[in-house]
């Protein structure tokens, strides 16, 4: 019987989320903050039944059979999963880095509001130091998308995609990927257009990929090169946005002209 942990830190868990590798001969044996979450948050006892859902895959209940309500903490859940997990987003995030303690934060408030792709690049305005932040390592970043889906009920995590050449991503990347998507979004302040108008340009069905700048702004030459692979320049008005508070409101009000 092996037991094994997630490492995530304590979040809103309106589902608990296993890895595949955790499933043994039909249970899923807790001993972390999910162990915790179960008995501390929801007070469940044996017999009762909470929603579960396996990383990357299926979702459905796991029935508690076993469990330790004193430290150490002990959950063995009779696990059933056979729903699909919720329809995979239609909108992915392009942002250039922010400051490693705001990027921790968007990935988890991003994930939970629902979106397939994170590319997060370089720009002229980036502090060089960012680079260095341990969060770009999928074993730091990875907990923060876990938080989202934990909150969001979902269980698909999103793909980082990093690339570290502003040149490479705008010249190659973006433009051989710009026909997977029916919307190409640039939020800048000085923009004529308003975002409504932007989508309005090429109806409202289809992928949306909506790119949020560093503190500051793109510069002109940034610009220019995200026009050449068709990405559309709007503002959402005249205040200017913390660079978390922007990617959560926009997508938002993306999200909301989609299911108009």
């Amino acid at each position: 019987m092996q037991v094994l942990s997630l490492n995530v830190c304590v979040s809103s868990m309106n589902i608990i989320l296993f890895e595949k590798d955790e499933l043994d001969d039909g249970h899923v044996f807790l001993r972390d903050h999910r162990a915790k979450h179960i008995v501390k948050i929801l007070h469940s006892t044996i017999g009762d039944s909470v929603r579960i859902g396996m990383i990357g895959g299926p979702v459905g209940t796991g029935k508690i059979v076993q469990l330790e309500s004193k430290y150490p903490f002990l959950v063995d859940l009779l696990v059933s999963v056979s729903e699909k997990p919720v329809p995979a987003p239609a909108i992915d995030l392009l942002l250039a880095l922010p400051r490693p303690i705001m990027l921790k934060r968007i990935l988890s408030q991003v994930t939970a509001l629902g979106v397939g792709k994170i590319f997060i690049i370089n720009a002229n305005r980036v502090e060089k130091s960012f680079w260095e932040a341990g969060i770009l390592d999928s074993v730091e970043y990875r907990p923060h998308l876990i938080q989202g889906l934990e909150q969001a009920v979902d269980t698909r995590l999103p793909e980082i995609l990093i690339s570290r050449s502003f040149k490479d991503f705008a010249e190659q990347k973006l433009p051989a990927m710009a026909g997977d998507y029916r919307h190409l979004l640039l939020a800048h302040p000085g923009a004529k257009k308003s975002l409504s108008a932007c989508i309005a340009m090429h109806g409202k069905a289809g992928r949306v990929l909506y790119a949020i700048g560093p503190e500051g702004g793109w510069v002109d030459f940034e610009l220019e090169k995200f026009a050449h692979s068709g990405m559309h320049t709007f503002s959402v008005g005249a205040r200017i946005l913390k660079v978390d508070t922007a990617v959560v409101a926009i997508h938002s009000r993306i999200s909301q002209a989609l299911e108009q």
